[in-house]
């Protein structure tokens, strides 16, 4: 019989380790104490624990996932996996950030988390946990996962889409890795073995702004925009493209500001951007130095540009062979995508 896969449990708060406050919600549950809640994992895994942050997730700040990189690089060795107990407000952007952070694991990283706190009579958060240990433990597991709900969603596709229910995930334009039912893992895509060794990176540049489009937005903060940040993110309508309202002040700036790095998202959850559709989208291709998504998660999105920044000279390298380079599924089609 082969011994027991070694686990390290990270606790870092959020709802699963929550209680009742003066003032609401509030985590006080220490990582030893999750795990009186499922003594049955012990039956297939060695268990031990660290309180590494003890945050609402809404807190969640990217300091926050390089204390989490060094911490699973730091026992990386003595260690088969590692569950981290996270919130579920940013959990898909942990997951994503992880994801570049860490590359090449053969070792799963689990990320897991509630929409109940585990003291409750009724919540979902000890199967959560109990799914990812067994998941963190199989032989077969490897890379940045989100385990939750019985699905096994890749790091970089995960999006929270309901606020309250226990299906609080969905994997966004790729399927789950797998299904996770009675204690059985049900596996939709095989593991293929990482060719390079594990890779940390510890380094992010989080200069970089959001900007949402709405009807009837304007210009005025665009000078503010471009001048204090080093990319800027725009998550526009549909396929993507720039409204009339702020077109030409917007692309005064990018010539303006030739260094600045402009994305082109989109705030539609499926099927991804396309700025060859419309009019609107093709002038971007005159005025700026831009990358655009295609079927990337907007979350990946600002994951990827964080970790791209911290981590090289997009003066020296190929910009859009980094961006554009597939991480844990995180770019499916990208400009290939009529191919």
């Amino acid at each position: 019989m082969s011994a027991k896969k070694k686990i390290l449990l990270l606790a870092t708060g959020g709802t699963i380790a929550s209680k009742k406050s003066e003032n609401g919600l509030k985590p006080q549950i220490t990582p030893e104490e999750l795990l009186e809640y499922i003594p049955q994992v012990k039956e297939f895994c060695e268990v031990s624990a660290i309180q590494l942050l003890n945050l609402d997730s809404s807190n969640m700040e990217p300091e926050h996932w390089k204390k989490i990189v060094h911490a699973i690089r730091e026992y990386y060795d003595a260690y088969d996996g590692f569950v981290i107990a996270h919130g579920t407000d940013t959990m898909a952007y942990t997951a994503a950030a992880l994801s570049y952070m860490i590359q090449n694991s053969t070792k799963p990283i689990v990320i897991t988390g509630a929409q109940k706190p585990i003291d409750l009579e009724i919540t979902d958060a000890k199967s959560n946990l109990i799914d990812s240990f067994l998941y963190a433990a199989d032989e077969k597991s490897q890379g940045v996962q989100i385990v939750f709900d019985g699905k096994v969603i890749a790091g970089t596709r995960a999006k929270k889409v309901r606020s309250k229910s226990y299906n609080a995930f969905s994997s966004i334009d790729f399927p789950s890795l797998a299904v996770i039912q009675d204690g059985n893992i049900m596996r939709y895509l095989p593991m293929l073995p990482y060719e390079d060794e594990v890779r940390f990176y510890e380094e992010l540049d989080e200069n970089i702004f959001l900007m949402k489009l709405i009807p009837g937005i304007r210009p005025r903060v665009l000078q503010s925009i471009f001048e204090n940040y080093d990319c800027i993110i725009v998550e526009s309508f549909g396929v993507g493209g720039i409204p009339k309202s702020i077109a030409d002040e917007f692309y005064r700036l990018c010539r303006q500001y030739p260094d600045k790095l402009v994305v082109m998202a989109t705030q539609v959850a499926h099927e991804g951007s396309d700025m060859t559709v419309y009019e609107v989208g093709h002038d971007m291709k005159k005025y700026c130095r831009f990358l655009e998504s295609y079927d990337m998660t907007l979350e990946s999105v600002i994951a990827k540009t964080m970790w791209m920044l911290g981590n090289f000279d997009l003066h020296s390298i190929d910009v859009e062979d980094i961006f554009y380079r597939s991480i844990n599924y995180d770019v499916i089609f990208g400009k290939n995508r009529k191919c």
